[in-house]
């Protein structure tokens, strides 16, 4: 993408201009998508759900591509996205990525908007706060997760196993319209802490987590056909939201990959089998493996 015209501004004035712009948008759009989901819920009719729920993302999809236009008239950044013309509107399929920095979110919602089925992302219970977008993603169907530590577990041995009947429950709401599920497979945002706490065999990733991708694919196999991969590079480092809405990142390079999920692992059952769990976790592995490779290639690439 080439210089914007307005790139030149002061950082303090774009994030000003930016954040200002964003908010309105989010302000003016999001009551719109609440009333559309409401009318939705109450509406006993398959077929005026399915045209509401249309409506839904349509609104969404235009919040984002607000998002994209704002980002195009003050963001300097060069962005090289490969492999994009592989996507398509009318698949179901389960997006996976590494993750660094919330910038990967409004990076992704830019190279899918209308060009494959509208991203959900499994969110922490807790985020259904978040002013706003919080009640926007229960418009959307958004999945949100209680993350149970094995602390609690122990405590209460009866809550083991409800975040795989919460998917099984939130993927149920997929099979209306073509979606793609967003899955961070690493389960948080890269740090140099976190790689070195958990001795990861990958240079620049953490270990991935292959129940999350399990669940999806067993609740979900009849209607994913395939794995979009995608690897996010942001060569002259990590950057924050703050830097993206003031400008100040300059390079943004992204490499997307359509794989095919292997027959034997549709259906089988991560949490009961333990030699389809093996075969899980090596194809995870191999994955990552690949992606870690992707990561070096494209992190040294020239300007």
């Amino acid at each position: 993408m080439p210089f914007s015209m307005l790139s030149f501004l002061p950082a303090p004035l774009i994030l000003i201009l930016s954040s200002t712009l964003a908010l309105t948008s989010t302000l003016v759009l999001v009551p719109v998508l609440l009333v559309l989901a409401l009318i939705k819920l109450l509406l006993p009719f398959d077929a005026a759900r399915r045209l509401l729920g249309r409506g839904v993302i349509a609104v969404a999809e235009t919040w984002i591509a607000i998002n994209n236009g704002l980002i195009r008239v003050f963001s300097r950044a060069d962005w090289q996205i490969d492999g994009i013309e592989q996507l398509r509107r009318d698949d179901w399929y389960l997006v996976l990525s590494n993750h660094q920095s919330w910038v990967d979110i409004l990076v992704l919602q830019y190279l899918s908007n209308r060009r494959m089925p509208f991203l959900k992302f499994f969110l922490k219970s807790e985020l259904i706060w978040v002013p706003f977008l919080g009640l926007a993603w229960w418009a959307l169907d958004f999945p949100f997760m209680k993350r149970l530590t094995r602390e609690q577990l122990e405590r209460r041995p009866e809550l083991r196993g409800t975040d795989v009947a919460a998917t099984r429950k939130a993927c149920e709401k997929f099979s209306e319209l073509p979606v793609s599920v967003m899955n961070f497979v690493e389960g948080t945002r890269f740090t140099e802490k976190k790689h070195a706490r958990q001795q990861s065999p990958f240079q620049h990733l953490l270990k991935p987590k292959a129940g999350g991708v399990a669940f999806v694919l067993e609740a979900m196999g009849e209607l994913l056909h395939s794995i979009i991969d995608i690897t996010i590079v942001y060569p002259d480092g990590k950057p924050t939201l703050v830097d993206l809405l003031s400008g100040k990142v300059d390079r943004v390079r992204v490499h997307v990959r359509r794989r095919e999920i292997p027959k034997d692992l549709l259906g089988c059952s991560y949490e009961n089998d333990p030699a389809a769990r093996e075969r899980f976790q090596l194809w995870i592995n191999q994955i990552w493996a690949e992606k870690d490779q992707q990561i070096a290639a494209m992190s040294g690439a020239a300007p």
